[in-house]
């Protein structure tokens, strides 16, 4: 299973990783926690074949890129705004259609609600909002302290955050197994294990989304579309339904036999939902 990332940049002296595929309108897909690009793998080809430009990349701190050994460089959703800045600058991208999952998807409402002009097409698949995260499950760990999690002992570390990724499929058995093992290396071992709590886990705070849900409606200028999954257990079907009011003319789909990974469980559903609302929105 191939990567969709096979390029870096430098982006505020740290190394992210990214990938351009395909030609014709530009689309920009932001993925979420604890997955990577890695998780648009089964969606990036029936984009181009549509005849999209798409761009991925994996979120500093994330993936294949960078993980900084300083814990003073921002791999929040609000540092990572500033990481789409720039490959946005990279990429001579003015304006375009933006796709995004899970914390990606604070990521896209907090560049959004800053840059509406930019963006052509919103569409958020079980995203982050308001005060939906994180799960009382993650909220027990952080207050009991990531160091105890950060220096478990690997093959325990391995176990219970596969559990942990299993829980994002409606059925668990369908998990790929080979994509099972690329997530679960992604945040294991002697960098992915400590990068996992102090990349992501430390930055699992509502602030970035709540600073900016008073301004949510001003997505509401250009196209959105919510994708959700019917069973969802991280970001629950009740969250689709307030964020969808809170984004006036905004869409609601959801997915049937679906969890919160939709693009790895449901990626022919996901892609043909997101073709079909930018096919109907084309410049």
């Amino acid at each position: 299973m191939a990567h969709v990332v096979d390029s870096h940049a430098v982006l505020g002296g740290h190394r992210v990783a990214y990938g351009v595929h395909g030609a014709g309108e530009p689309v920009v897909l932001v993925h979420g926690t604890p997955s990577s690009s890695y998780i648009w793998r089964n969606v990036v080809p029936r984009l181009v074949d549509a005849g999209y430009r798409v761009h991925v990349f994996d979120l500093l701190g994330y993936g294949l890129s960078e993980r900084p050994w300083d814990p003073a460089v921002d791999t929040s959703i609000t540092g990572n705004v500033a990481v789409l800045d720039g490959l946005l600058d990279l990429w001579g991208l003015d304006s375009f259609h933006l796709v995004a999952h899970d914390i990606g998807g604070g990521v896209a409402q907090r560049f959004g609600v800053r840059s509406i002009e930019r963006l052509r097409t919103l569409t958020l698949i079980d995203v982050v909002s308001f005060d939906t995260y994180p799960s009382e499950r993650t909220r027990q760990q952080m207050a009991d302290g990531l160091e105890v999690l950060a220096k478990m002992p690997d093959d325990e570390h391995r176990e219970h955050f596969r559990e942990w990724l299993l829980s994002t499929h409606s059925d668990p058995t369908g998990f790929d197994p080979e994509a099972l093992d690329v997530y679960v290396d992604f945040i294991s071992g002697p960098i992915g294990q400590p990068s996992l709590f102090q990349h992501q886990v430390a930055h699992y705070d509502p602030v970035h989304t709540m600073e900016i849900s008073d301004r949510l409606h001003t997505l509401g200028q250009v196209p959105v579309q919510l994708i959700w999954g019917a069973d969802d257990t991280w970001q629950v079907i009740d969250h689709a339904h307030r964020l969808h009011g809170a984004i006036p003319g905004s869409a609601l789909q959801v997915i049937d036999d679906c969890g919160h990974f939709a693009p790895e469980e449901r990626p022919a559903e996901v892609s043909a939902a997101v073709l079909g609302f930018l096919d109907q929105n084309r410049s």
